[in-house]
């Protein structure tokens, strides 16, 4: 009978360095994918935050809402897998987020509309008075003249026919646009009383 072979002791080393190689491979690939995973959610989150910048630089308060909830959407894909869930946030938010915006707008252009129909309400016909209103937010801030066309009683209320110009800009020779409207003097002082211009300035609030 033939004897069997012992293994050296440098075989057993170097069998031993080739396992202790191949377990840190292995350990390795685990922690390179999640790696590149968070690493693809850092991207997704920075290139949903730049979508949702250039968004609102470029289209003012009409796209917040749409922002919102871009980045809602975004923000519930990192910690769920169905994209539905995703939609359905960012559906939600938007949604929300534009109604509170147009409350939010309708209260500004409402503060304008007071503002000259009272100071059509002070003014004698014939009289051209200049009116501003600045918000805190420069929002719906604007500036121009008011000039009384007409007075006459309704059955109900004392009112007044004006014209009112918007001004664009600050400059002596700035463009000005003209529009017509009606004031009446209610219980707590003079109201609009006249629809809307249908024109762009007055936005979603048409």
């Amino acid at each position: 009978m033939r004897a069997l072979p012992l293994p050296h002791p440098r075989d057993e080393r170097a069998l031993s360095e080739l396992r202790s190689a191949d377990g840190a491979r292995a350990a390795l690939v685990p922690r390179t994918l999640a790696a590149a995973l968070s690493g693809n959610r850092l991207r997704l989150v920075l290139a949903g935050a730049l979508c949702v910048g250039a968004s609102l630089l470029t289209s003012g308060c009409s796209s917040v809402g749409a922002a919102s909830g871009a980045a809602a959407g975004v923000a519930s894909g990192l910690v769920t897998s169905n994209p539905a869930v995703g939609i359905g946030v960012g559906i939600a938010v938007q949604a929300a987020t534009d109604e509170a915006i147009g409350r939010y707008m309708r209260t500004m252009h409402t503060d304008q509309q007071n503002m000259i129909a009272a100071l059509a309400g002070a003014m004698p016909v014939g009289e051209t008075r200049p009116w501003a209103v600045k918000h805190t937010l420069p929002i719906e801030n604007g500036h121009g003249k008011v000039r009384v066309t007409r007075a006459f009683n309704s059955a109900l209320a004392l009112c007044k026919d004006f014209v009112f110009s918007v001004q664009d800009g600050d400059g002596p020779d700035a463009h000005e646009d003209w529009y017509t409207a009606s004031a009446c003097r209610q219980e707590k002082g003079w109201k609009w009383a006249s629809a809307e211009p249908a024109v762009e300035r007055w936005g979603n609030l048409q």
